[in-house]
């Protein structure tokens, strides 16, 4: 069977499900991307020309809309040029968050397509950090965003999406072909195993029996609580004066808009908050085993978010017995349980946030059995050999014909 993966950003949600597929020997497995420094083994790379940028006259509410069309056609040229050369796909595999799975029924309307459901604009992040009604521009221009995601959702036979809620913001008429599976956490090699001692970038080390707080996102910005979580490190820093801070993250912007007035949102928020900068570390982005030492030798790792998309990085935070203190909206809530496995929090009360981080630091034994639940959560519903077993299960019913879900 031919099986094509297509992702912008490989491997993006398709780590292990593409190599999963392509150990089977009856398996030509591909990957089609703008990428071209990754591979997956048994997984040959085919890498398509970035499209042109969106044209500045563009109306606002079109932008992303014709960057979708634009991805959406290179894909096309790829998949035709890639079945000139002998390669023509059984069964595609994608992320539609790009474009690039508008057109692929109309180039191979015969071949099933399993698209990654990941977000839908409903409106649940609109103006979530106001706390004010969202004005007419931001609803309409959400409202717009969706056209291409509505026209992949509709064309794919099924989709997969990672939790119950991002499913939930999917419009209803749909529900009944996305199948919610998780990618998966490889709870083997992501565990609380280990003395784990940390040497930071100005020297610092920091180990289990030290009062460290963590926190981490892709890239500091509201959506992820920063301003939040900074906000309440003064009051940490004046109760807990042993307590070390260390921040991961870059200084791009993922979601949401950089701040008007600096040229990123650590910079703005280290104007706002004045913290001894001998125990709070901003490092950066870690290397993943750096990054999982982190986690272990964590006391209190904070994970807030807006209405979204559930990062990777909470459950790994789990998976490796840290205390997660999270935020209490609904992402975090599918998986955190209030006193049991963890502890949640409002997401904009940073003196809250204080209360709770000051009780994990103070009292750690008090939290041993949320931190062995914490991991127990993760190896029931989200270990990864379950996750893509899943998901094999799903490609196989896919194949004999199956292009509704049976429960």
């Amino acid at each position: 069977m031919n099986i094509l993966f297509i992702h912008q950003n490989m491997p993006g949600q398709f780590k292990h499900l593409a190599p999963a597929l392509g150990r089977d020997p009856g398996n030509r497995v591909a990957f089609l991307t703008k990428r071209d420094d990754v591979m997956l083994p048994g997984v040959a790379r085919v890498t398509y020309r970035p499209p042109r940028d969106v044209r500045k006259d563009t109306h606002p509410y079109l932008r992303l809309h014709e960057s979708a069309m634009l991805h959406g056609q290179q894909v096309v040229r790829a998949i035709e040029a890639m079945s000139r050369e002998g390669f023509k796909p059984d069964l595609v595999i994608g992320h539609p968050g790009w474009g690039e799975l508008l057109f692929v029924k109309d180039v191979l309307p015969q071949v099933p397509v399993i698209s990654y459901c990941e977000f839908f604009y409903r409106g649940s992040d609109l103006a979530f950090d106001s706390g004010e009604i969202a004005n007419i521009d931001a609803i309409c221009r959400s409202r717009a965003q969706n056209s291409h995601l509505l026209l992949s959702l509709e064309a794919c036979d099924i989709g997969i999406s990672p939790t119950h809620w991002q499913k939930s913001v999917h419009p209803d008429a749909f529900h009944s072909k996305i199948e919610v599976i998780f990618d998966g956490i490889d709870t083997d090699r992501v565990n609380p195993d280990g003395d784990e001692t940390l040497t930071l970038p100005d020297g610092t080390a920091v180990r289990r029996d030290d009062e460290l707080v963590t926190y981490a996102a892709r890239n500091l910005e509201p959506y992820r609580g920063f301003p939040t979580f900074m906000r309440a490190l003064p009051e940490i820093m004046h109760r807990r004066p042993n307590a070390q801070v260390v921040i991961v993250g870059g200084d791009d912007v993922s979601y949401g808009s950089k701040p008007e007035e600096h040229p990123n949102w650590r910079e703005a928020m280290l104007a706002e908050v004045a913290v001894d900068r001998s125990r709070v570390h901003c490092i950066g982005k870690l290397p993943y085993l750096d990054f999982l030492a982190l986690l272990r030798t964590s006391r209190a790792h904070v994970y807030l978010t807006y209405p979204f998309v559930l990062s990777w990085s909470c459950l790994e935070a789990m998976a490796c017995g840290a205390l997660v203190i999270g935020s209490n909206t609904p992402p975090v809530c599918e998986v955190i349980e209030h006193d049991r496995n963890g502890l949640l929090t409002d997401f904009f009360d940073h003196a809250a946030l204080a209360d709770k981080i000051c009780h994990a630091l103070a009292e750690p034994q008090a939290f041993a059995q949320h931190r062995l639940r914490a991991r127990q959560t993760i190896v029931e519903r989200y270990a990864l050999p379950d996750c893509v077993d899943r998901q094999l299960g799903l490609v196989k019913q896919v194949m004999a014909g199956g292009n509704q879900l049976t429960r």
